[in-house]
């Protein structure tokens, strides 16, 4: 996939990012065209050989008309995942490297339906918070928005489901 200055993409693990352009430098003894990212979460500069975008994950937003399969998947009322914390992790680290939108998605779901039930371990609260931003930084320019109300868009997507309020919560609520 060709990309050009000013481009948002999408690194998996690092969220969105902004296209500075292109390179050319030398690495480990041989010369390529390297293509210069500058993250929209913390402003780190990620460089990445051309050739190897694909392979790497670097990809384009999910589009405006995603967005209704994402917020299907981020409102999944309870979802599955493993009762064994390290087989979970993994299971999670795993979808966050694959860089995509439906299995970040994922994460960010379970870990909020686990966050419901039961606090979460400093490395799950940890990830969460990761896979939360990745995922905020995903949506904003989808919607052409800016990350405060990509929040919003993903707090009420999965209000909808997992952050749903139990059934005997909305009538004390309601009385």
């Amino acid at each position: 996939m060709k990309f050009k200055k000013g481009d948002t993409v999408i690194y998996p693990q690092h969220g969105a990012c902004v296209v500075k352009g292109t390179k050319k430098m030398e690495a480990f003894g041989e010369k390529r065209d390297y293509l210069i990212l500058e993250t929209v979460i913390n402003e780190m500069t990620l460089k990445v050989p051309v050739d190897k975008a694909d392979e790497v994950g670097v990809r384009p937003p999910v589009s405006p008309d995603e967005l209704e399969d994402l917020v299907s998947v981020l409102a999944k009322p309870d979802p599955r995942v493993p009762s064994n914390w390290s087989r979970r992790f993994k299971n999670h680290q795993e979808k966050l490297k694959s860089g995509d939108v439906y299995q970040v998605a994922e994460v960010v779901r379970n870990l909020a339906a686990r966050n419901r039930d039961a606090a979460l371990s400093a490395a799950e609260r940890t990830m969460y918070e990761r896979a939360r931003v990745n995922l905020i930084s995903e949506i904003s320019p989808a919607l052409k928005v800016s990350a405060e109300d990509a929040e919003i868009y993903l707090d009420e997507a999965l209000a909808k489901g997992v952050l749903k309020a139990p059934k005997k919560a909305k009538a004390a609520a309601k009385k």
